[in-house]
């Protein structure tokens, strides 16, 4: 991780109005922002760790923790809410067997919510690695969840 981490920050020059560029290249190439990794970027561009831990939490494209190989995000827009997606939520927990916002212990799957997709037309909606899938039904969901599996 030390040797992939100097390769990411060597690419930068280590000003403050860095740090964001640098989480996402870490994040893009590490899977999530390891702690350690947080505490060298700090140093790197010379502001608070708590700076950057704060930066690194409060944006939601930023994992401080590892992703499941598959990901699932349910949006609980409010459209999409009153579409069903509170349905879809608690169908997606039990099928996975975790709560929102947390990964499986085999690393397979992480479950989570998104704001506003941004076809609320076709609600409700769910990402399932990165695909965008609309009018999704509870039977439907599970069918993509299992057709994921069937395929890793």
């Amino acid at each position: 991780m030390d040797e992939k981490l100097n390769e990411i920050l060597s690419s930068f020059k280590g000003k403050q109005e860095e740090l964001i560029p640098i989480l996402q290249r870490i994040q893009a190439e590490v899977g999530y922002l390891p702690s350690d990794a947080l505490l060298k970027v700090a140093e790197f561009v010379n502001l608070p760790e708590a700076h950057v831990y704060s930066v690194a939490s409060f944006y939601e494209q930023f994992r401080l923790k590892p992703a499941g190989k598959n990901v699932c995000k349910i949006c609980k827009s409010t459209v999409c809410q009153m579409h069903g997606a509170s349905r879809l939520l608690e169908e997606a927990k039990k099928y996975l067997r975790i709560e929102e916002g947390n990964t499986t212990s085999d690393l397979k799957w992480t479950l989570e919510t998104v704001e506003c997709i941004g076809i609320c037309a076709v609600a409700p909606c769910v990402i399932v690695n990165g695909r965008v899938f609309g009018r999704v039904t509870p039977q439907k969901l599970i069918q993509l969840l299992e057709a994921v599996e069937g395929e890793s």
